[in-house]
């Protein structure tokens, strides 16, 4: 086999094993930030029909449109210090949050970083938990853009082994 095609096989590779590991990192977060589901569906009364966005977070092509899941997703951020009192983004606390998940310093920052620019990007809106459901949106697009989004089925398959 000739340098060149070792090298290409090489950096083949290590694009598969990032993408991989990325997709691991945000499974295993995205399994955390789950967890806490439970609590907030009986804090804020929520109906059983936000379990299908979560269920279908990721999957390329699914809509989020339920006002609720945004009201879910404002109580997990919560809930796991990943918002500011003001209910903005706490940087130190969210890239924390993905270090803690596996990510380095570089994943953890660009995490944030998308995070952030969804938040800025979103225009604003007097319901809190539309402006949330927004964001979500536009992360999860930008997750897709970097093909890191993880499968749910893997994810599901993963929280009914915890059980």
């Amino acid at each position: 086999m000739g340098f060149s095609v070792r090298l290409l096989v090489v950096l083949v590779a290590v694009t598969i094993y990032g993408v991989n590991s990325s997709q691991d990192i945000i499974k295993q977060m995205t399994i955390n930030f789950g967890k806490a589901l439970d609590s907030c569906r009986k804090e804020l009364d929520l109906p059983d029909s936000i379990n299908a966005d979560f269920y279908n977070f990721w999957k390329e092509g699914y809509e989020l449109s339920n006002r609720q899941t945004g009201c879910a997703i404002m109580c997990l951020s919560s809930k796991l210090d990943l918002v500011d009192p003001e209910g903005k983004l706490h940087h130190g606390n969210t890239h924390e949050f993905a270090k803690k998940h596996g990510a380095d310093d570089a994943m953890a920052k660009q995490l944030v970083d998308l995070i952030h620019k969804c938040e800025s990007d979103v225009p604003d809106d007097p319901d809190p938990c539309l402006k949330v459901l927004q964001i979500a949106k536009c992360f999860k697009a930008e997750i897709h853009k970097l093909n890191w989004a993880p499968s749910m089925d893997l994810i599901v398959a993963e929280v009914l082994a915890e059980v």
